[in-house]
């Protein structure tokens, strides 16, 4: 089952004031290439940094755990501008809650989301636990939020628009830009209108997705 598993989840995600992700198996497929050269390679989708990106400018803060200690985590981080980072940690709960006190935030406050048996501790004391779905079986079971999306692959990007959803962010995001799209090709039509000879008179009527009437 995806999405929210009760109405107290739903009802979690609009008092929620951090994202905390595990790297591999939730931002990644949880697969890893090494090159003839030892170096190591990660996949990061750009659906999941358009949702980091959005949950950021929605005023949440994101966090990343990780229980390797990779500079890929770091360049991922630096790209987003994420400051809270935990590498090489083996106990997320305590790594979880480190995080909360330099927020100045309490735990409840954060959602986690994990995919194996080491992220289960920091799933258990989250405000809201969340899992993508080729999380674990025991991860799915501890999950509030499961995705339908799995690691790697628009998980995370479809955690967040839940959570904004949940606060009503989403929608009211849509109306706003929706009535900037329209004020903008009402005065488009307005100039037109006032000048019937110029050419851009038909261009706008031809390209614009809304249907210009005359006042």
């Amino acid at each position: 089952m995806s999405g929210p598993r009760s109405k107290s989840a739903k009802h979690q995600m609009t008092q929620l004031k951090a994202i905390v992700l595990d790297v591999d198996g939730v931002l990644t497929d949880g697969g890893v290439w090494w090159g003839p050269d030892g170096a190591e390679w990660k996949r990061f989708s750009f659906t999941d940094i358009m949702g980091v990106s959005r949950a950021r400018k929605a005023g949440l803060q994101v966090a990343l755990i990780s229980g390797e200690d990779s500079p890929l985590v770091d360049r991922f981080a630096a790209k987003l501008g994420i400051t809270e980072v935990e590498k090489n940690c083996k106990d997320k709960a305590s790594a979880l809650r480190a995080v909360a006190q330099r927020m100045r935030l309490r735990v409840s406050d954060l959602c986690f989301m994990g995919d194996d048996v080491n992220d289960l501790g920091a799933m258990k004391i989250a405000g809201l636990s969340a899992a993508p779905a080729n999380a674990i079986t025991a991860v799915l079971l501890q999950a509030a939020f499961v995705t339908i999306n799995s690691g790697g692959n628009g998980a995370v990007r479809e955690l967040v628009e839940a959570i904004l959803e949940a606060r009503g962010e989403y929608g009211l995001r849509m109306t706003q830009e929706l009535s900037h799209q329209e004020t903008a090709h009402e005065e488009a039509a307005g100039h037109v209108n006032e000048n019937e000879d110029s050419p851009l008179r038909e261009s706008i009527a031809v390209t614009s997705p809304v249907v210009l009437r005359r006042k």
